[in-house]
């Protein structure tokens, strides 16, 4: 689960990473009353999940309230890159002499948590990482050891951070990995993180990645759930309690487990291809579980072709098989659609599809043939 800026300022401070205080507001009223307590000049800035608020004039200075005022109106209700603004977040102007970059989120191949830190703050860390990958001090934590002072000031350094700002900022990664694990975080990151004349250094930014897996630990997780922006395929899956995330590309994924429907992705995309989602049918793959998962993919009207990537564990291929026969006698499906079967009971899975096989149904026995063949029937690459 993805916050927002300001929820994600919030869920640091619970943790101690400073941040600035601020306030949000859903009218221009609200941004004046907002602006006035905090005291002016304030930045206005969009509330949406997505980057590039800045260059698309969703963060703006007020110096005094007919600014405010102004901004608060061609803010709300713009549309950044899809997403349409329907908060903001008021906080005073900071003064900033130099802007860092500081994350931790998960490396799942290394299985250890990753700590980047960068004395270049305040743009894209991908176009940092492409033009100069050197600017980015990197360090591998084991999870059981945790993370210690000796590594922060270590990290710093190697990062190039200035002098005054190296203390400050050690301070910070402490508190800021302590919200990454204690809060059941993926990712927790701050650009820009930022240096003050006087001296200090905290959070102007914040974007913050929640671990769902860990939600029934964390009951406060549903007022941040209830402003969760869902497209209208997430709406249904949700609905229909699919592991489901919508991505803008072309060829409709279901895979069974987490690990295969992300390794299914980067196989598509290998091939040239875009993936229209990111689908965890789970353990099992009843008729029932896939119909809805053929359902929600149906309604993207950019799928223009199905890849359906299982593999026979506790589940068996027969019983996958069966429930994908059942389910397309429920479901209208208007693309073809490429089936692959693998592991327990894979090849009497098989044989079962055959009776449903046609030129909108295609079985193939690799991942690597499925997306090829996949991509190919949604009309070429990219």
């Amino acid at each position: 689960m993805d916050l927002l800026e300001y929820q994600g300022k919030q869920y640091f401070a619970r943790f101690g990473v400073p941040v600035s205080p601020g306030a949000i507001a859903e009218t221009p009223d609200e941004v004046l009353e907002a602006a006035s307590q905090l005291g002016y000049p304030v930045v206005v800035k969009a509330q949406v999940q997505v980057g590039g608020r800045g260059k698309s004039g969703g963060i703006k200075i007020a110096l005094g309230p007919e600014d405010a005022r102004a901004h608060a109106q061609a803010i709300l209700g713009m549309d950044i890159r899809g997403h349409t603004v329907r908060s903001v977040w008021v906080e005073p102007a900071s003064e900033v002499v130099r802007e860092y970059y500081a994350s931790f989120t998960l490396d799942r191949a290394a299985k250890a948590h990753l700590a980047m830190v960068s004395a270049q703050g305040g743009v894209d860390i991908e176009q940092v990482a492409a033009q100069n990958p050197a600017a980015i001090a990197r360090l591998y934590i084991d999870p059981f050891v945790g993370f210690i002072p000796p590594q922060a000031k270590e990290l710093v350094e190697r990062a190039g951070l200035d002098e005054r700002a190296q203390a400050g900022t050690a301070s910070v990664l402490m508190d800021l990995y302590r919200c990454f694990v204690d809060g059941d975080a993926d990712l927790v990151e701050i650009n820009p993180l930022v240096l003050t004349p006087d001296g200090t250094v905290h959070a102007l930014d914040a974007k913050v990645t929640l671990d769902d897996n860990a939600a029934f630990r964390h009951p406060e997780w549903a007022e941040f759930a209830a402003t969760a922006e869902l497209d209208d395929r997430e709406r249904m899956a949700r609905q229909l309690g699919l592991q489901y995330v919508g991505l803008d590309g072309f060829v409709g994924i279901i895979a069974n487990g987490a690990g295969l429907a992300m390794s299914t992705c980067d196989v598509v995309n290998q091939v040239g291809g875009r993936p229209a989602n990111f689908l965890d049918i789970g353990g099992g793959a009843s008729a029932e579980v896939m119909a809805n998962a053929l359902e929600v993919i149906s309604s993207d009207a950019n799928v223009r072709s199905i890849f359906i990537n299982i593999f026979g564990g506790i589940t068996r291929g027969e019983e996958v098989a069966n429930g994908i026969v059942t389910a397309l006698a429920r479901v209208d499906i208007k693309v073809p659609m490429v089936i692959r079967l693998d592991g327990t009971n894979a090849e009497q899975g098989r044989q079962i599809l055959r009776q449903v096989e046609s030129d909108m149904v295609i079985s193939a026995p690799s991942m690597m043939q499925a997306a090829r063949l996949a991509v190919s029937l949604a009309g070429g690459t990219r």
